[in-house]
């Protein structure tokens, strides 16, 4: 299974448990309406339409489905994850089971019409800060359950993932903050913590204004600074008050029309949750051949 793909993703085994269980949700005990028109000895083949402007994605998770619902299927890949594409474009074309085809029409196209559309959006902040250094990253603003896909159209996109979830990385915020009594108390219990439970994370703690940042230059012991919400003048002026002893990350607030003003501050990274919050979906469409039945 999976043999015709040349570059696996990175957790085979996940997608796996997401395809199958997408399919369950759909198709339960059968697809009694394809049952009932198709004969089961009935092949077809058909292609996949692109009705918009943006960047492809989800090819290769469009031919695992296909390899999953039939092991025989001829997949033929003609647009590959993240190309530019316009109306008119055919990405692939795929010929198996007529069955199985329109077993996984609807998984396919809802996966890869969401995956485009995050990645379209991915690769207009990554032109916004063309040229600098800085990093646009993505964040835990995800639909449940879809934070693979969705990081993963990200990737394709051309920004970069940040932490997968609350279990790979520190990140001290403002309600953590106010929970335990304040900034110097929440690093303090951060590492007695990560020593007491043999544990290497990265700590991130965020600010919202420079008496805050102050306190934390001053406690130290942490990776990165968040900073909450800062104007690009006063960000900028963080920037410089850290002066590289600790990286730097913008949030909050980040769209398309102030990334670039943001990321000319020279701050490391810049986090969003626009890239997967606020994204739309790419129109395309699978459309069987008739020509191509049995």
């Amino acid at each position: 299974m999976f043999s015709k793909l040349k570059v696996l993703p990175p957790d085979t085994f996940r997608l796996l448990q997401f395809i199958n269980e997408a399919l369950h949700e759909d198709v339960q005990e059968g697809d009694h309406t394809s049952n009932a028109c198709i004969p089961a000895d009935f092949s077809s083949t058909a292609r996949l339409l692109v009705k918009d402007v943006g960047v492809l994605a989800g090819v290769d998770l469009a031919q695992m489905i296909f390899e999953l619902v039939d092991p025989d299927v001829e997949f033929e890949r003609l647009i590959k994850d993240g190309t530019d594409v316009d109306h008119g474009d055919i990405a692939f074309v795929v010929h198996c089971d007529s069955r199985a085809l329109l077993k996984a029409e609807r998984l396919v196209l809802n996966c890869m019409q969401r995956m485009s559309g995050i990645a379209t959006l991915a690769s207009r902040f990554a032109v916004e800060v063309e040229g600098l250094s800085t990093k646009i990253l993505d964040t835990r603003k995800t639909t449940p359950l879809n934070r693979m896909i969705q990081k993963w159209a990200v990737r394709i996109g051309g920004c970069t993932n940040y932490r997968s979830g609350l279990y790979d990385r520190i990140m001290i915020k403002d309600n953590h903050i106010a929970a335990c009594g304040g900034i110097s108390m929440a690093i303090e219990r951060v590492h007695h913590y990560l020593k007491k439970h043999d544990l290497d994370l990265e700590i991130t703690v965020e600010v919202r204004n420079l008496i805050e940042l102050h306190e934390v230059l001053e406690v130290g012991g942490i990776q990165r600074i968040m900073l909450d919400n800062f104007e690009p003048t006063l960000l900028a002026e963080a920037v410089s008050t850290i002066d590289g002893r600790f990286e730097t990350e913008a949030s909050g607030g980040i769209v398309l029309s102030n990334v670039r003003k943001m990321a000319e501050t020279g701050v490391d990274f810049i986090s969003t949750g626009a890239l997967t919050h606020s994204a739309g979906s790419l129109d395309l469409s699978l459309k069987i051949d008739r020509q191509g039945a049995n």
